[in-house]
C-alpha cells in the first residue's frame, strides 16, 4: 500500500521524466529551411539574380553547419543538397553573366531542385526532429 502512495503522491505532484533534448541538427535543419524558404520565394528575374545572390551565401554557411550536425546519419541528403545549392551558384553567376531565357529558366530548375532535395532532407529527418 505504501508503494502506490508514493508512486500516486509522485504522478501528482508532477514528477515526469525530463524531455528528450532536441538535438543541434535539427536546429541546424530549421536555420537551411527557412533560407530555402527564402530562396523559392525569389522572383528570378533579371532584377531577381541579385536577390539570390546572399540568400545562397547564407544557405552555404547554413549547410555547413547542417553537416557537421547530421554526420553520418543524414550525410546522403545533406550532401545532395549541397551539390543542389552549388549548382543554383553556378546558375546564377551564368545569368548574371549572360541574362536571357535559357539562364533564367536553369536558375529556376536550379531553385527548385533546392527545394526538392530540401524536402528529401526534410523527410529523412522526421523521426529525429
Amino acid at each position: 500500500m505504501k508503494r502506490y502512495l508514493v508512486v500516486l503522491v509522485l504522478l501528482l505532484s508532477g514528477c515526469t521524466a525530463a524531455p528528450a533534448a532536441r538535438p543541434p541538427v535539427c536546429d541546424s535543419w530549421d536555420a537551411v529551411r527557412n533560407t530555402v524558404d527564402h530562396i523559392r520565394d525569389v522572383n528570378v528575374s533579371d532584377n531577381g539574380l541579385s536577390a539570390l545572390r546572399p540568400y545562397l551565401t547564407q544557405l552555404r554557411d547554413e549547410l555547413t553547419a547542417l553537416h557537421t550536425d547530421a554526420k553520418a546519419q543524414f550525410g546522403a541528403q545533406a550532401d545532395a543538397l549541397q551539390v543542389a545549392t552549388d549548382q543554383l551558384g553556378t546558375d546564377l553567376r551564368v545569368a548574371r553573366q549572360n541574362p536571357d531565357i535559357n539562364t533564367l529558366a536553369a536558375v529556376r530548375a536550379s531553385v527548385a531542385d533546392v527545394r526538392t532535395t530540401a524536402n528529401t532532407l526534410h523527410n529523412a529527418m522526421l523521426s529525429t526532429c
